[in-house]
């Protein structure tokens, strides 16, 4: 299938939150998504980035917070509909979104696109519905961006079902056939949010890329396996997963040079990726 990068906004932070012995500059963590067109099942998304319902669901206390911590910026052409235009779509065109987890920087898209089907982790969805809404600034949750039928539009990897991976994928052993037809691969990365999903995708030229959401928030964590700084544990459900998640990364990007590993985040890996590969 053509795979392209894109990404829609970007936040800033200090770059020491990110990885440990970073600096105290701060840097910009673009809302990276990929747009997969498929022969058969046509245009798809992983993940949409920011929109401009991220300022509207942070207008007021205590959301307001999330976007102080965080500061956005978006432009008009940045938006998810705009960029899917220069490549010939509209929203009703994109078939099926695979939301890697939901903080509000990879769904804020999510009510534009009111045709798709949503696949994800159950668990990643599971544990936000029946919060109370004081809880969701702890889990990067906006709930206005949830679309009113989102459940009618779900399709919840059936977790009973899985692929045992060959060893090309090692040291990841087991993953989710989300097509059946084997051109994509979810594999479950756990630590940074529950049920957080990456994938595993090979474009028409028979490259692989494993989009890694945020298990990782810079390449060189993993290239180096730096995780981030320990005020970061604050902020994840499981940090003794996470640290297990980016060894597992940290091996496989010495196993597998050949990949294309991707962080949403990395603003080097994005920048790179985003221009056609030859």
């Amino acid at each position: 299938m053509k795979i392209n990068i894109l990404h829609a906004g970007y936040c800033t932070a200090p770059e020491h939150i990110a990885i440990q012995g970073g600096g105290w500059r701060s840097i910009h963590f673009p809302a990276m998504f990929a747009l997969m067109r498929h022969p058969r099942f046509g245009a798809m998304l992983f993940d949409t980035g920011y929109s401009y319902r991220f300022f509207d669901e942070t207008q007021k206390f205590p959301r307001r917070f999330y976007r102080w911590m965080t500061p956005v910026t978006l432009r008009e052409e940045d938006l998810i509909v705009n960029q899917l235009l220069t490549f010939g779509l509209r929203p009703r065109d994109i078939t099926h979104v695979f939301i890697s987890h939901f903080h509000a920087d990879h769904i804020a898209s999510l009510p534009d696109l009111g045709w798709s089907r949503f696949v994800y982790m159950p668990h990643a969805f599971g544990h936000l519905r029946n919060l109370p809404p004081s809880e969701d600034m702890k889990h990067a949750f906006l709930r206005g961006l949830i679309p009113p039928d989102f459940d009618s539009r779900s399709q919840e990897v059936d977790m009973s079902k899985p692929v045992f991976l060959p060893d090309e994928y090692a040291p990841f052993k087991m993953g989710y056939d989300l097509l059946g037809d084997g051109s994509i691969i979810g594999v479950e990365l756990p630590g940074h949010a529950h049920g957080q999903m990456g994938l595993f995708v090979r474009d028409e030229n028979d490259r692989l890329f494993f989009f890694v959401a945020d298990a990782a928030w810079l390449k060189r964590s993993i290239v180096e396996n730096r995780p981030p700084h320990k005020v970061a544990n604050l902020l994840f459900p499981d940090p003794e997963a996470y640290r297990s998640t980016l060894e597992n990364l940290h091996t496989y990007y010495l196993t597998h040079p050949e990949t294309y590993v991707v962080p949403s985040h990395c603003e080097e890996t994005i920048r790179g990726l985003e221009a056609p590969l030859e």
